[in-house]
């Protein structure tokens, strides 16, 4: 028997509610309410120094606005709770003492000018990969600063899953990024980890999110895969029952640039003061994603009514912001 299917929206409370926000929050309503399933709303507030006090409140005010309601969340509650992620310590703190039973974690007291020195990156525009320099030191040994704790990757982890926009993938992780950060040295818990436990414990079926956390897929299953391998945890099951992925292209600007969150005319807090309608937003939006094949006004749950029974099937195009409404 398939698992209800549950989605999920984990925005950042750094700012207002943009349009590349709005693009995968709409996408993963939709996939939720199509297929008679729940749709989660997580706050990923973990980096506290880069917070915006309000900035939750808003976003979900304007979610609200969009007709993009949740079934559990920071306001709502449910079984899975809590749903901010500075609240969720405890199974962070769990994964961190299963991963170090299993002989995947180690300290690593590298400043990140140190591993760009000796990294490498083979490609450009890809992310430097950890030359593995703290990997076989003492764990005991005199640390030069707070250090990190680091997912030891092996030579044989190669990930593979069928991504529900871009189809089969393989990644090869210790040549991708090399052995990954889990806990920064200042304490902060690392995306890496927070995303791949928070996954897992809410028991997300689906996860729909920028092309540009591509490479992060990889990485995540490789934790959970370890978190799931004893069988100690009992929020961590079994690989069957991991997350879906469906990476969709990055909405840009009208000129083709990567949208910012400072890209005017880009957040909803913006269209709707100039007078957009919700409905008039969201069919932009869908039209763009490829749930429309017309740039009509819409309400999401029509957009759902229309979907339900269909297979959903996103754009690998990226999506422009329009110049006008």
């Amino acid at each position: 028997m398939m698992n209800r299917v549950r989605t999920r929206f984990a925005p950042s409370p750094t700012g207002e509610l943009h349009l590349g926000g709005v693009w995968t929050a709409l996408a993963s309503w939709v996939f939720a309410r199509a297929a008679g399933g729940a749709f989660v709303l997580r706050v990923e507030d973990l980096d506290s120094p880069r917070t915006v006090s309000g900035a939750e409140s808003r976003i979900a005010r304007d979610l609200e606005w969009l007709g993009l309601d949740w079934d559990e969340g920071p306001d709502v509650g449910g079984r899975e709770e809590p749903y901010r992620q500075s609240m969720r310590n405890r199974f962070y703190d769990a994964a961190i003492a299963e991963l170090s039973l299993l002989g995947r974690v180690y300290p690593c007291d590298c400043s990140r000018s140190e591993v760009a020195l000796v990294a490498s990156a083979p490609h450009a525009g890809e992310e430097v990969v950890y030359p593995g320099t703290c990997r076989d030191k003492d764990p005991s040994r005199r640390f030069k600063r707070s250090p990190a704790l680091r997912f030891r990757v092996r030579a044989e982890d190669v990930v593979r899953f069928h991504d529900l926009v871009h189809g089969p993938v393989e990644s090869r992780v210790a040549h991708a990024s090399g052995d990954f950060v889990l806990k920064r040295g200042d304490g902060i818990f690392a995306y890496q980890l927070a995303a791949s436990v928070d996954d897992l414990s809410m028991r997300i079926t689906d996860v729909l999110r920028g092309t540009d956390l591509l490479e992060s897929t990889p990485r995540q299953l490789l934790v959970m895969q370890a978190l799931s391998a004893r069988g100690g945890l009992e929020w961590a099951p079994r690989e069957a029952s991991f997350p879906r992925y469906g990476h969709l292209p990055l909405v840009t600007g009208a000129s083709g640039e990567r949208l910012a969150k400072r890209t005017v005319g880009s957040t909803v807090r913006e269209l709707r003061e100039r007078g957009v309608s919700a409905e008039t937003l969201v069919g932009r939006v869908a039209h763009g994603l490829g749930l429309l094949d017309r740039d009509d006004p819409i309400s999401p749950r029509r957009l759902a009514e229309e979907a339900r029974g269909t297979k959903l099937r996103f754009t690998t195009e990226p999506w422009a912001v329009p110049e006008t409404w």
